[in-house]
């Protein structure tokens, strides 16, 4: 099979390139190589240096290819409002110029790179009023330490639940705004065009390769990289958001399966999240950062567009596409501590 990857030389991208070459497959890799990704402009030897906003000026690279799978993107917050243009720009203007270059070559199957940020605060429960939707946390009881998300009906606080695929959609954040952009055009475009798109919603994906040090580096390199330092990995609010982190090597896995899966099913678009299916809280992804060093500083600041609990339900991903999570956060994150960073 032939498959074009682009991101290619990112974190993600680069484990997903390992993965379907050691399959087999005939692989064409592109990326833009932004130095705010990837800490340097170098571009690997398997690696085109293109831009996919501008892909339909080098969609001759399409041709006889059967799988896009579409990692490139710029991520992280989003946390000013200066940063709403190149987050449209290079994902969701980046996306609908792939998507019409496919459509003109006549590549008809993509593996979307989305993100559990589409879900905006997750799903919660109250012990006396049930399911709720808390809406967004107000300012006053950030600044008052109060972090979790309150019932509407009795104020009290709430639970967090699984929020599986089929959870109503609400960015909090230019990245999260951009990431849902992504799946309505690719929806959008398997209807006009007859295509197939499997979109995986990555939670907290982590290990080797990661990004050290720069706005692509996530929680759990931002950690290690304190430690690194000698000093104290900070940690927001009071350390108690529960999340799902699941690791690179069973996320390249689960884009292999999706490449198979997207050329097999009848389903226009269809979304799964990819998650170890262990929730964690923050505070003791920091404390497996840490160690047998100092522990960490919980210090209550918090960032407006961030959410309190986001934990995922696998069970559709290993219903419709045989995935299930090898590495537990456990044993990854434990290992994660002496694993190689990206500089």
């Amino acid at each position: 099979m032939k498959v074009l990857v682009t991101g290619a030389a990112g974190f993600i991208g680069t484990s997903v390139v390992e993965a379907l070459t050691d399959h087999g497959d005939d692989v064409v890799g592109v990326d833009l190589m932004l130095a705010q990704a990837h800490g340097y402009t170098e571009t690997p030897p398997h690696v085109r240096r293109l831009d996919v906003r501008d892909a339909r000026s080098w969609s001759g690279l399409l041709r006889g290819v059967d799988v896009v799978v579409h990692q490139a993107a710029l991520v992280g917050l989003g946390a000013q409002v200066a940063d709403l243009p190149a987050y449209a720009s290079h994902n969701d203007v980046g996306t609908a110029s792939l998507l019409a270059a496919m459509h003109e070559e006549g590549v008809a199957r993509l593996v979307l790179a989305s993100s559990m940020v589409v879900y905006g605060e997750g799903c919660y429960v109250c012990a006396t009023h049930g399911p709720q939707d808390p809406g967004t946390r107000e300012v006053d009881d950030l600044n008052a330490g109060q972090f979790e998300n309150r019932c509407r009906v009795c104020g009290s606080s709430l639970a967090w639940a699984l929020v599986d695929e089929d959870a109503p959609l609400a960015p909090r954040s230019a990245y999260a705004a951009s990431k849902l952009a992504q799946e309505h055009f690719a929806a959008a475009w398997a209807r006009q065009s007859g295509g197939n798109v499997i979109a995986l919603r990555y939670h907290n994906v982590y290990g080797r390769g990661m990004p050290r040090d720069t706005p692509y580096s996530g929680v759990a390199a931002m950690f290690r990289s304190a430690v690194e330092r000698g000093d104290a990995p900070q940690v927001f609010e009071d350390g108690g958001q529960m999340r799902d982190f699941v690791h690179v090597d069973d996320v390249a896995r689960a884009n292999l399966l999706a490449t198979s899966a997207v050329r097999e099913t009848p389903r226009s678009f269809a979304a799964y999240n990819m998650c170890s299916g262990t929730p964690v809280s923050i505070l003791d992804v920091a404390r497996a950062a840490a160690g047998d060093g100092g522990p960490p500083e919980v210090n209550g600041c918090y960032r407006l567009g961030d959410v309190r609990h986001v934990v995922a339900s696998p069970e559709r991903a290993r219903r419709e596409l045989g995935f299930r999570a090898e590495i537990g956060p456990e044993v990854g994150l434990a290992a994660f501590r002496s694993e190689p960073l990206r500089a």
